[in-house]
């Protein structure tokens, strides 16, 4: 995924903001809470997944626990993956309604997120 059609496609979602930090990578935030980045180099797409999608993703070629993520269950995809664009952009998407869910009811009705059904975690 190239940085601007990661950040179009993150930006499109609810209560999104799109930052760039530490080494210039684009990092996608609901509310304050990161939920996905663009790891510019070595280009993969960085996001929090549920606990049995993290051990189901990691055995396959091309997805590896993120560096310094991985405690808190984030993969790595890389292009060669066998994943499809629209099967990364579906997970970039849960882990939007992960990261959401673990927010306060308040938190969520503040950002606009309270209409969202968000889904059960594992």
């Amino acid at each position: 995924m190239t940085r601007p059609g990661f950040e179009a496609f993150v930006a499109r979602l609810p209560a999104v903001s799109v930052v760039r930090q530490w080494r210039d990578d684009s990092v996608a935030k609901v509310g304050d809470k990161i939920f996905a980045l663009l790891d510019r180099d070595p280009g993969e797409v960085w996001c929090k997944v549920s606990e049995m999608s993290f051990d189901l993703l990691t055995e396959m070629p091309g997805i590896r626990p993120a560096p310094y993520f991985a405690r808190a269950g984030w993969v790595a995809i890389s292009v060669d993956s066998p994943l499809t664009g629209d099967e990364v952009e579906a997970y970039v998407v849960e882990a939007h309604q992960i990261i959401a869910a673990k927010m306060s009811a308040r938190k969520r009705r503040a950002l606009g997120l309270d209409h969202l059904e968000i889904k059960g975690l594992d």
